[in-house]
């Protein structure tokens, strides 16, 4: 059995900013309460979610540990009363509300699963945020099919890649935009029917020619700003347009004409202060649905690159620069 210190190394953001306000302190280990288990971190992963809290714009929802890091893998080595499914020494990726850039983190049972066959403790802790992510705003706000044409905006990112593969695993066509010709690339090599360099195309005008005037069934966007209103335009009739970020902001001057002419639906989530109960359900899902896929060998975590727990400030930057394909973890020792 594990021994559990009575402190951890944890990283801290210590007043909103760059980086640099990523430091690493020395805390208590928490103690898991009822439906919870205490996971000795293997591996955390760094998402956009985790640099808007640094930045002071993402606050962690009432009651979630302050840390950042929303997905890890472990080991469980303590569990809180009520829960059922696992035991000491389980290895698991899960989702949590906070507190993964640490050597240990407490998550929800219901929002644990076990690791995939095939991936390693690494790719394991790139998978909660991202797959729970695209399973439910793709599939379950958006609704696609088999043989319907899904478009990512940011197509290599974790997100991106991971919608990629989701999408054409379940049978549906995808395109996606992505910012150099190396991104486009690696998104056509995940399965993608065609990668838009937004700088050079008009991502409208490539999905009408592709689609052949179709449009996309579902669009997939974490940009917002001026693709709030080109979005209308390149969605099919009785479309999903489903929003999940804002890198360019929220706000755009637009016409809803679109919208009443096409029956266009417009949704969009948050993940992160959902309650138990409906992270549960999604995880129930994924677990249903995508882990025979991950274990059959047809999709898995796209990796860009791993640091040590004590570089997140390299890990964030590294983000920001917007250089990665695929995902961003931190090891802890």
């Amino acid at each position: 059995m594990t021994s559990i210190p009575d402190t951890m190394s944890a990283i801290e953001i210590t007043e909103p900013g760059g980086p640099d306000v990523l430091q690493s302190r020395e805390m208590p280990v928490p103690e898991p309460g009822p439906g919870q288990l205490l996971v000795k971190v293997h591996t955390a992963g760094v998402n956009r979610p985790d640099i808007l809290q640094r930045t002071g714009a993402y606050p962690p929802p009432k009651g979630s540990s302050p840390l950042p890091g929303l997905e890890i893998s472990g080991e469980v080595v303590a569990t809180g009363p009520d829960t059922t499914r696992f035991k000491l020494g389980d290895q698991v990726c899960a989702l949590t509300s906070g507190g993964g850039y640490a050597e240990y983190c407490v998550s929800d049972e219901t929002s644990t699963l076990p690791v995939p066959k095939r991936l390693s403790m690494e790719e394991a802790a790139a998978v909660p945020e991202t797959f729970f992510t695209v399973w439910h705003n793709v599939f379950e706000r958006g609704q696609l099919l088999e043989g319907q044409w899904l478009l990512v905006h940011g197509g290599s990112s974790g997100i991106g890649t991971t919608a990629i593969q989701m999408a054409v695993a379940r049978g549906a066509r995808v395109i996606v935009t992505a910012g150099t010709p190396e991104k486009c690339k690696a998104c056509e090599k995940l399965g993608a029917t065609r990668a838009i360099n937004y700088r050079d195309e008009d991502f409208v005008e490539v999905v009408k020619e592709v689609t052949e005037g179709h449009g996309a069934d579902v669009i997939l966007d974490m940009v917002g700003g001026s693709y709030i209103e080109r979005n209308f335009s390149a969605a099919a009739v009785d479309g999903h347009i489903v929003q999940i970020a804002f890198l360019q902001g929220p706000k755009a001057e637009l016409s809803f004409m679109r919208v009443m002419m096409k029956r266009l639906t417009v949704t969009g989530s948050t993940l992160r202060a959902r309650t138990t109960q409906v992270k549960g359900e999604i995880a129930n899902a994924v677990e249903k649905n995508i882990w025979p896929l991950v274990e059959a060998g047809k999709m898995k975590p796209v990796m860009d690159a791993s640091y040590p727990l004590s570089e997140a400030s390299k890990a964030h930057a590294h983000m920001e620069s917007g250089e990665n394909i695929g995902k961003i973890v931190l090891k802890v020792d």
